[in-house]
């Protein structure tokens, strides 16, 4: 039996991000580490950039420790790599190590093999990446880190196959991005309570997304598609909620159709599962994903999502999810998201789907931290 005053113990888990703000993979690691028993495996966490993200204050509060390292640019690389090495001179203690961030953690991993660290995890957040200049480098950088690995983690099995290739990718762990079921519980009180919060009348439609401003979630298309929803039905209301780098643009683009007075910047939020319980369909043309967290999350609240066919079939495990080509106009998908908001269904049913679908954290939390611990007394034999 393990004691939780042995010096071993907690392990603590070194967890690589760019930044801790409320981004799938962050709000994925967050929920497994609320649920883990903090006194056997503890998370700490290495960011590249200097300000704080939303989720710091909260890590803190559990214990976790947070390192602030450059952001990665090729004309630094050699002094990051010494920012590393000394990183790993001054923390010997760190035995694990679990890149958050794929194929960027390559100077983690490199050193981490170097020094004998005996447990070098990436894990697979993306099954696709769009030609860019980004992704020559991208590319690179995956197939140099993989002799570096001694696991692989994944959300989905395309994204495995993409980060790892496919004989490593089959390999890959699959650790489900996985969500406390009991806050997503429908509640009629909990949706007014929200709908009065943010001015929102119970006879208004409410479409919602969920993402960062960035261009993998699409969201000109979504506006485009609520453009052609207000015209149907001008008692509609889009919600946008979450942080990026393209919010601006998207602002103005919503201006320009003359939709300012409909569109709601909700901005980072921790009560997602009630913003979605206040909405009526979950509007997601990504143009690419793993396996985003938030459609489970919608699923939970009974939310009927419509989605694009970029996403990999493994997150529709409700009777709650349509999907339609990015092809199909977003007149198309304007009446589809009509159809489906006002044919709610029943929105009390779609919980007990997620946890036997193996979403649910608490069992999730459990097995990651037995998987850690096993690693750590293993070597100890």
């Amino acid at each position: 039996m393990i004691q939780s005053d042995n010096p071993q113990f907690p392990v603590r888990v070194l967890m690589l991000f760019t930044i801790l703000n409320r981004g799938g993979a962050e709000t994925m690691v967050m929920n497994y580490y609320r649920n883990i028993d903090r006194e056997k495996v503890q998370f700490d966490f290495a960011v590249h950039r200097q300000e704080r993200g939303a989720y710091e204050d909260e890590i803190e509060s559990l214990g976790g420790r947070i390192y602030r390292f450059m952001p990665l640019n090729p004309l630094t690389f050699r002094q990051y790599e010494r920012q590393i090495s000394k990183f790993f001179d001054e923390h010997p203690e760190y035995r694990i190590i679990h890149g958050q961030c794929s194929e960027s953690g390559y100077f983690f991993y490199k050193e981490a093999s170097k020094r004998g660290i005996p447990v070098i995890i990436a894990h697979a957040h993306s099954s696709h990446v769009p030609f860019d200049l980004k992704l020559i480098m991208r590319t690179y950088f995956k197939h140099r880190m993989r002799p570096y690995l001694t696991h692989g983690f994944s959300c989905g099995r395309e994204a495995a196959v993409w980060l790892f290739g496919k004989k490593m990718g089959a390999q890959a762990i699959l650790l489900n991005n996985a969500i406390d079921t009991r806050r997503y519980v429908f509640s009629e009180e909990k949706r007014m309570a929200i709908r009065q919060q943010i001015g929102l009348p119970d006879t208004k439609l409410a479409v919602l997304h969920v993402g960062s401003f960035v261009m993998p979630k699409n969201h000109k298309f979504i506006v485009d598609v609520f453009h052609e929803i207000h015209k149907r039905r001008p008692d509609t209301v889009l919600l946008l909620t979450g942080a990026g780098p393209m919010r601006q643009s998207i602002e103005e683009k919503v201006a320009r159709l003359g939709l300012t007075d409909c569109v709601r910047f909700l901005g980072s939020r921790d009560d997602i599962p009630d913003v979605m319980m206040a909405s009526d369909v979950y509007l997601f043309p990504s143009i690419f994903e793993g396996l985003p967290v938030t459609l489970i999350e919608a699923q939970a609240t009974g939310l009927n999502c419509l989605i694009s066919d970029r996403i990999p079939n493994e997150v529709v495990v409700t009777d709650k999810v349509s999907i339609m080509s990015l092809d199909q106009s977003a007149e198309s998908w304007a009446e589809k998201a009509l159809e489906l908001a006002t044919n709610k269904g029943n929105r009390d049913s779609s919980v007990k789907n997620i946890v036997d679908a193996g979403y649910d954290v608490r069992k999730n939390a459990q097995w990651l931290q037995d998987f850690y611990v096993k690693q750590i007394v293993s070597q100890h034999f």
